[in-house]
């Protein structure tokens, strides 16, 4: 028997392994079996190199478990090690058997895995034991034992063994028993082991049995990585169902994929793998973590966040590079010089891919639109330089349904759509339905108006502003539909002023009162064909309010009421009748408090301009006094005329039906409100 210690520089190697080695404890499984099918493929490949002459015999490679020893094993018919072997490789942690070997097999070594050396001793990570017994492919080769309890010191002792290859048995540590547990091993088996290009078997295949009435174990193995990885295929010889079938193989609960993106590459790096684009409905969130990174068909993780870039983390399928290190630290990933070439890879074979299709068949492109541009979207708002590659298949959908290139839209709107400034006006709706009079009312002055109504399509608007020369985009109900693209000064109303606060103020007092609504009423000329009442609301705020939904640092924005303008068309019928009603029923009531309020107003101006420049101390506390009594008569004079014109509102129904008109049209008018309307509605029209 030999005895000795680990070549570490330090005895507390252990608990080193044991924390910090990799970022979750349920890797020691994966490279545990990517150590069996690194041997095997060794064995492969002496064979293929007529190195080796004998039966390869069955390469599967076997995982068991025994719950009663609390061990699992994991067993192959690899090239297995002479004592020498595991000394160098086992014992000196600083050195990997696969080094030697890939420099001297490197045109025959693209498989092998080679994680023998400080990825063995991730076993340690949830052992108190581990032992290998093996015995090498070498003529003559006697079997050894190696056994080692998470100290230093190991021993080496002679073994009873057939035929050659490695058995690795873990002794399961207390406080890991949940790796004792056949279902739990099975789930890490799908996750890291699925596409391993060696036979890897766990268990038997199960059957119902009548007699039994359960599931029992058949003779035959259960073999985990059944499914052929479809990436290492040549592109060419596969047909869209193959590709389909494999995306149903990895998301066996998603629609069907709208299409994928086949890469392949070996230079200046390795590369292979199969990017879907799956269809998205609703929750960006929902679908992340759907790309697989592996390292030789070696599953590495699932969280891509800084691998890939942000925008393609929606996508779906897998990704397979030996210039990705197997280790699952994503922070170590994302500062990887390899890894970063490889996401800059992608996003450029993902936009030429799509301009592809695009230029190929742009019908089935459009009809893929709706679906594919939140991928898009995203990509412009978070990839600094990709718009420059996606603004030549990126589309524009109009209210009609029809669908433009940036360019192409440009052309069509350039001669109608600009300002008296010089502004290109791009009109848009995000729902057809409730939007569809301010739609209509462009539509009749020979505007086109795009629909944004997807998920992104409004947070990518600021982006596109700042590309688009001299351009500007505006909803379609955030003005009145003559100033939303202002040819000329727009015409002056022929009321008084006076007439005009007042007809504002009939209408502000009717209004909706709620905390998170504000209006404010304005009087405008429309023209007599124009509605008499119309609702708007600013650009600039809600768009600021909307992006504060998804970017940080804009809340400040989305704690702020709604602010809508009520605006009035003094040219209509039904205002000008509200407006003589008003000075029919109120001017001989008003007249007096206006005297009134104009008197004191006097007053007021009289008092500051002689406390001009004057500081406080300087004012007598007679003029203190009567500016006080002046702003109270003032006061009581204004609350006066407001009640009086609030009444008149109250009672006059044709105030009440336009107000609730305009926001029956904007889907504002509920609940209560909605029922008083139609009762309204009724007796009006009896």
């Amino acid at each position: 028997m030999q005895k000795g210690n680990i070549g570490v520089t330090t005895e507390n190697i252990f608990p080193v392994i044991k924390k910090f080695l990799y970022s979750d404890h349920e890797i020691f499984l994966r490279e545990m079996v990517s150590n069996a099918v690194d041997a095997t493929q060794k064995m492969k490949t002496l064979a293929e190199k007529g190195e080796f002459s004998g039966e390869l015999g069955d390469l599967t490679v076997h995982v068991s478990l025994d719950t009663e020893k609390g061990t699992i094993t994991i067993s192959d018919r690899g090239i297995g090690m002479t004592e020498e072997e595991i000394d160098k490789y086992i014992n000196q942690i600083a050195f990997s058997g696969v080094t030697d070997f890939l420099e001297k097999y490197k045109d025959n070594a693209n498989n092998i895995i080679g994680h023998f050396g400080l990825g063995f001793y991730s076993s340690f990570m949830v052992s108190k034991k581990v032992e290998i017994i093996t015995k090498s492919y070498r003529e003559g080769s006697k079997a050894v034992k190696w056994s080692c309890d998470g100290s230093p010191a190991y021993e080496i002792d002679d073994a009873e063994r057939e035929s050659r290859g490695s058995d690795i048995i873990l002794y399961i540590d207390d406080d890991c028993k949940e790796f004792l547990e056949k279902q739990k091993i099975e789930s890490l088996l799908n996750k890291y082991c699925k596409f391993l290009p060696v036979p890897v078997a766990f268990g038997k295949k199960q059957e119902w049995s009548k007699d039994e009435s359960k599931m029992v174990d058949t003779a035959e193995d259960n073999i985990i990585n059944s499914v052929e990885p479809l990436w290492t295929k040549t592109p060419s010889t596969l047909k869209d169902e193959d590709y389909k079938s494999f995306y149903r193989t990895l998301y066996p609960m998603q629609d069907e994929p709208l299409f994928w993106i086949h890469l392949n590459v070996d230079y200046p790096f390795n590369l292979t793998g199969i990017l879907y684009f799956p269809r998205i409905k609703s929750n960006i969130e929902i679908q992340r973590n759907k790309i697989q990174l592996y390292c030789n068909q070696v599953f590495v993780t699932d969280q891509v966040e800084g691998i890939v870039p942000e925008f393609l983390t929606l996508l779906h399928g897998v990704i397979d590079s030996p210039d990705i290190p197997l280790n699952v630290s994503r922070s170590y990933l994302q500062s990887d010089r390899e890894v970063k070439k490889i996401s800059t890879y992608i996003t450029k074979k993902v936009a030429d891919r799509l301009k592809a299709i695009f230029n190929e068949d742009r019908k089935a492109y459009e009809e893929k639109w709706d679906d594919l541009k939140l991928f898009i979207n995203y990509g412009i708002l978070t990839e600094e330089n990709f718009y420059d590659r996606a603004k030549d298949f990126s589309l524009f959908k109009d209210t009609e349904g029809k669908y433009f290139t940036f360019e192409e839209y440009h052309k069509l709107i350039e001669a109608s759509q600009k300002d008296k400034n010089d502004q290109l006006v791009y009109l848009y709706a995000t729902d057809k339905e409730e939007q569809y009079s301010y739609i209509k009312a462009a539509q009749d002055k020979g505007y086109s108006v795009l629909l944004f109504d997807g998920q992104l399509d409004v947070p990518c608007i600021q982006t596109l502003e700042q590309k688009f020369e001299k351009s500007h985009f505006t909803r379609v109900d955030a003005d009145i539909i003559d100033r939303l693209i202002a040819k000329d000064d727009a015409p002056k109303s022929a009321l008084a002023d006076n007439e005009r606060d007042n007809l504002s103020a009939v209408f502000q007092s009717q209004v909706p009162k709620t905390d998170k609504t504000e209006y404010r009423v304005e009087v405008d000329a429309l023209g007599e064909e124009a509605r008499p009442v119309i609702i708007t609301q600013n650009e600039w705020m809600r768009r600021m309010k909307e992006m504060s939904r998804y970017q940080s640092g804009m809340g400040f924005y989305g704690q702020m009421p709604d602010s809508f303008n009520l605006v009035l068309n003094s040219d209509h019928r039904l205002v000008k009748d509200v407006l003589s009603s008003f000075n029919s029923d109120l001017s001989a009531q008003l007249q007096p408090i206006e005297s009134e309020i104009k008197g004191q107003e006097a007053r007021m101006a009289a008092l500051n301009q002689q406390t001009e420049g004057k500081k406080p101390e300087e004012i007598t506390q007679e003029t203190k006094d009567d500016k006080a009594a002046t702003q109270k008569a003032l006061d009581e004079q204004r609350s006066k005329k407001q009640q009086l014109i609030s009444d008149y509102a109250q009672k006059n129904p044709v105030v009440q039906q336009l107000i609730d008109l305009a926001l029956l049209q904007n889907g504002m008018l509920k609940g209560e409100a909605l029922d008083r309307f139609l009762k309204r509605s009724v007796d009006l029209i009896k």
